[in-house]
């Protein structure tokens, strides 16, 4: 008998790469599949590959498709298991793996909505499925989410993945998701399990994440005589020859240089250049695994099938496996004692206090203004005021609502939260640095040797004296989005656009359930302001932690 033999799997974007080829593994090993996607005719095609393999090993198992179905559409997904639950099929194993690279350029020049589409795919579309798959789930099932070592942390460390803000905070806030459902799914003997495979071979990469990235370096950097909008307008046009035959490249130049009315040789040799900082990225890359060799679809869909194990995920339950497979050295992005800073830094500094429309995100804000005015500071209201470009952007996300379980949240209650914590954040962070360096976005030069400052107050951790992991986790989904973000954008802002623009995170509290202090954070955003903090790494800050 067959492994997973009378087993149904359920694969989110599995019509191709890596989802496919779980799928495949699945089959092969006597289950039958649920696969899903967007696109239908990969499905279907897909899915005639997987009969096969049913027939040749007479397995009597079934593939069963969902088309035009996108993860962060709340009603495809929501209808898709009242199907399975009116047609009493029961799903034993779900594995959330639809994912796309999301904008790959620098935050402050990233379309809000890809930003929030990029989320709601990865994050929310994670979550609602998983929520909406406990309707045809028995005990013994298992969820098991991919996701990437770049947003993964270890103890005071964050790792940066530059051009790739919503990807990170999306996927930090993934595993941080991944631990708090393995709390909550345990009466109903259901474990939650992550994976971080690193890095893959997959077209998405080699035609998609790489030579955007390279891109996006010449787009800040400049080439030959191209402004830096000339530059993204023609990466827009030639980009996507990579790859093809040589005839195909010639006509795709000869078309790009007649719309933008540019010559051939310019094109050419930026599209050259494009592919060869694309090639060095893939090469340094391949130095941080140990083997020099990126993971084949078949091994992750390998690991997989390990991990779905009765025993091994017994074992492994609200762990991210593996703890690591590359060697990727980072400087120290986590802070959680503040320098003293004897001297008074708000003296007649204007400052923006925003707040999240919650009743303790206002009473933190006000505290926050009354003190800010106490040492000197100028409180400014937003909109127009020419004292805004020299501001300091301060915005208070207050602290995670009182509720049961993550798994119980409607997808309204959801979306809110991940607005409060993630995307309004983002917003206020780009208007800041709209404000500090005016047509930034579209010219990144202008960011050279800028200066200002944002602090994100983030959620505290739950305060008491019996703290449970549970409350913490729940705490620590929406803490793990804000610090990789802000890691990477603050990479971006230092070594990439060479600013003394910074993007700072405070999370208040800690982890043994002390009281926050308001001492504490004023004391930190104090430093925040110099310029030291500027010269330094560290840009996420635990002011009530001892550790």
């Amino acid at each position: 008998m067959l492994q997973f033999q009378n087993k149904v799997a359920l694969i989110t974007g599995s019509g191709t790469g890596i989802g496919m080829t779980v799928a495949k593994k699945f089959v092969e090993n006597g289950a039958s599949v649920i696969i899903l996607g967007r696109r239908k005719e990969p499905l279907e095609s897909t899915s005639q590959m997987l009969n096969e393999i049913i027939n040749e090993k007479q397995t009597n198992g079934f593939v069963k498709i969902f088309s035009g179905v996108d993860v962060s559409d709340e009603k495809a997904i929501t209808e898709m298991f009242d199907t399975l639950q009116n047609e009493n099929i029961n799903v034993d194993i779900v594995v959330n793996n639809a994912g796309v690279s999301g904008p790959v350029t620098c935050f402050a020049h990233a379309p809000l909505d890809d930003f929030r589409s990029t989320v709601d795919i990865h994050l929310t579309g994670t979550f609602w499925t998983s929520v909406q798959a406990l309707k045809v789930m028995k005990e013994g099932g298992k969820i098991i989410t991919i996701s990437t070592f770049f947003a993964e942390e270890r103890p005071l460390e964050q790792r940066p993945y530059r051009f790739r803000g919503p990807y990170t905070a999306s996927q930090g806030a993934k595993n941080r998701l991944v631990e708090a459902m393995s709390w909550e799914l345990t009466e109903k003997r259901i474990v939650s399990i992550g994976t971080n495979p690193g890095p893959v071979h997959s077209d998405r990469i080699y035609k998609t994440v790489y030579p955007k990235a390279a891109s996006e370096f010449l787009r800040v950097s400049g080439f030959e005589d191209l402004s830096p909008s000339e530059v993204e307008s023609a990466n827009k046009e030639i980009v996507g020859l990579l790859g093809e035959d040589e005839q195909t490249i010639k006509d795709g130049i000869k078309s790009a240089a007649e719309k933008l009315g540019k010559q051939e040789t310019v094109l050419t040799n930026l599209l050259n250049k494009v592919q060869s900082i694309a090639e060095k990225i893939q090469k340094n890359t391949s130095t941080m695994i140990p083997d020099q060799q990126f993971l084949s679809q078949d091994q992750v869909a390998t690991t997989i099938l390990t991990l779905v194990g009765d025993e091994q995920s017994k074992i492994l339950n609200g762990k991210i496996i593996p703890g690591d497979r590359v060697f990727y050295p980072v400087k120290s992005y986590i802070r959680s004692s503040v320098p003293k800073t004897e001297k008074n830094n708000f003296e007649g500094i204007p400052c923006i206090v925003t707040n999240d429309d919650s009743d303790d995100a206002l009473q933190k804000a006000t505290n926050l203004k009354s003190m800010l005015e106490e040492k000197g500071a100028k409180i400014v209201d937003g909109g127009n005021d020419p004292e805004k470009s020299n501001a300091l952007f301060i915005h208070v996300t207050g602290d995670v609502p009182e509720f049961s379980k993550l798994t119980e949240l409607t997808r309204n209650e959801w979306d809110g939260l991940v607005n409060k914590f993630i995307n309004t954040p983002a917003q206020i962070s780009q208007n800041a640095m709209e404000s500090f360096v005016p047509g930034g976005s579209n010219d990144p030069r202008l960011f050279k040797e800028s200066f200002g400052r944002v602090v994100i107050v983030g959620p505290t951790l739950p305060a008491g004296k019996k703290v449970g992991g549970h409350a913490r986790a729940k705490a620590e989904v929406f803490r793990g989005a804000l610090r990789p973000f802000a890691t990477t954008v603050n990479q971006e802002l230092s070594d990439v656009l060479k600013s003394n623009v910074r993007m700072f995170v405070v999370l208040p509290g800690t982890v043994d359930g002390k009281e926050p202090s308001d001492e504490n954070l004023i004391d930190t955003i104090n430093y925040l302001v110099t310029k030291e903090a500027g010269s330094s790494s560290e840009v996420i800050f635990c002011p009530d932690e001892s550790r």
